[in-house]
């Protein structure tokens, strides 16, 4: 190890989290995985530099060691306007006081129904729910009742759909699920119409869905959306937007209001209760009320949840709204982004680093992908680079920005950026990242062993 290899080594090592450390060990004493969602556990994060929050407000998040943090990807993209954001707080303060749960449904369920069909008005139904998982199954189930088919298309390129049997028996962590049911779900590549018509001609009147994000990290190809809705009327699927991420951050109605293709059914959540648990199924009436009382078919047990409705959450998913439209909320998530993308990609630039610290997406959602000395992506390097950022500050699993960021927030930012990048470029130029590690270094979330 070079003398300036040992001296960030022990600069690096001066930041310490001691209460966070113990307080992990507890959590995975008692929750496995140490956490409730796996993309938050610690394994996601350098060894020993896992923060436990304490709380946030706006933009920044504080750990139980005292330190303060700028967050990005807040709540895994859900915290789209900030923590404790005012107007949303007070709505559901002003609902806890008047009850949350009740044996009959409440006006607030109507409320927020006609508020969530005149913010999507391609959809003609929706029925919420606490979390997207269940939304995208009652998706795959209506779309089974509805044609009779028994296997579910998904895109392959997308990584998450459902913590349920149908998608998560796809990952390599299929541990628990029948082969059987596996072998009833199939892919399609994203933006490749031809290999998608491909799989519908393999599979002729077995395929009961598509389902896929319809936008991610890339732009849809020009026609590829409308494509997919003329291959599925062709082939007699339900289209299936799942739109969990897009929504609100695209626009307000999600890509299909943005690019004007209409899907059979959608699924929103994460931003449409800025923390709070509501997510929502939308789509034709014909489709939907397969899930209801007013139709001669076979019933479909759609979406029964006993909290799905809680008026708290729905008032939530109402202010969510209304800010969005009267703040021109999507339109600051773009102009944040933007003014990071472009720091940071500038910052990196300058250090030698920019073929190797690499931010991809729209700029509502920003991604970073850290590659190696081959240009090829590198856990490890992720590990130095989130070492660098923690140190500074920043907690950046995604640059996925919030409209509470301030300009002196992403100035921050991008500081500590260059000063990660420099390190960076450093452990480039050894060849070796390991000496900046101080530890293992992260993991994926999808991976068959512990």
């Amino acid at each position: 190890m070079t003398t300036e290899q040992t001296e960030h080594t022990e600069e690096t090592e001066e930041f310490v989290l001691p209460r966070s450390r113990t307080a992990n060990e507890r959590l995975h004493a008692m929750i496995p995985g140490g956490a409730h969602t796996y993309a938050k556990g610690d394994d996601q994060y350098p060894e020993h530099l896992a923060p436990v929050i304490s709380h946030g407000r706006g933009a920044h998040v504080w750990d139980i060691d005292g330190n303060r943090y700028i967050e990005y990807g807040s709540g895994l993209r859900s915290v789209s306007l900030g923590h404790a954001h005012p107007r949303v707080t007070e709505a559901v303060r002003r609902e806890l006081d008047r009850g949350s749960n009740f044996v009959r449904p409440s006006i607030v369920e109507l409320d927020a129904a006609e508020r969530f069909l005149a913010t999507v008005p391609t959809a003609e139904m929706v029925k919420f729910a606490k979390n997207g998982s269940d939304a995208t199954t009652a998706a795959v189930r209506l779309a089974r009742a509805a044609t009779g088919r028994p296997r579910v298309a998904i895109c392959g390129d997308h990584p998450f759909f459902s913590t349920d049997d149908w998608f998560i028996g796809t990952t390599p962590m299929s541990a628990g699920i029948p082969t059987a049911t596996n072998e009833l779900t199939v892919a399609f590549p994203y933006g490749d119409l031809a290999a998608t018509e491909e799989l519908l001609t393999r599979y002729q009147d077995e395929v009961a869905c598509l389902i896929l994000e319809p936008a991610t990290h890339t732009e849809p190809p020009p026609g590829y959306l409308a494509g997919l809705r003329e291959l599925a009327d062709r082939h007699g699927c339900v289209l299936v937007f799942d739109e969990m991420i897009t929504g609100f951050r695209w626009s307000e109605a999600g890509v299909q209001g943005l690019y004007g293709v209409v899907p059979d059914l959608s699924t929103f959540g994460k931003a449409l209760g800025n923390g709070f648990a509501v997510s929502a199924l939308a789509g034709r009436r014909e489709l939907m009320e397969r899930g209801g009382l007013r139709h001669s078919d076979d019933r479909v047990f759609l979406l029964s949840t006993t909290h799905g409705a809680e008026t708290h959450s729905l008032a939530a998913a109402m202010a969510v709204q209304t800010t969005y439209a009267e703040e021109g909320v999507t339109a600051q998530l773009h102009a944040l982004g933007e003014r990071l993308a472009a720091g940071v990609r500038d910052a990196a630039a300058t250090m030698g680093v920019g073929d190797h610290v690499v931010v991809r997406g729209r700029a509502s959602n920003l991604v970073f992908a850290t590659l190696d000395e081959n240009r090829q992506p590198s856990q490890e390097y992720r590990t130095l680079f989130l070492r660098r950022l923690l140190a500074g500050g920043v907690l950046a699993p995604s640059f996925v920005v919030s409209s509470a960021l301030s300009d002196a927030d992403i100035e921050h930012t991008v500081d500590v950026v260059a000063q990660a990048c420099a390190v960076y470029r450093k452990a480039l130029d050894a060849a070796d990242p390991t000496p900046w590690l101080a530890g293992r270094p992260v993991k994926p979330v999808f991976r068959r062993l512990a």
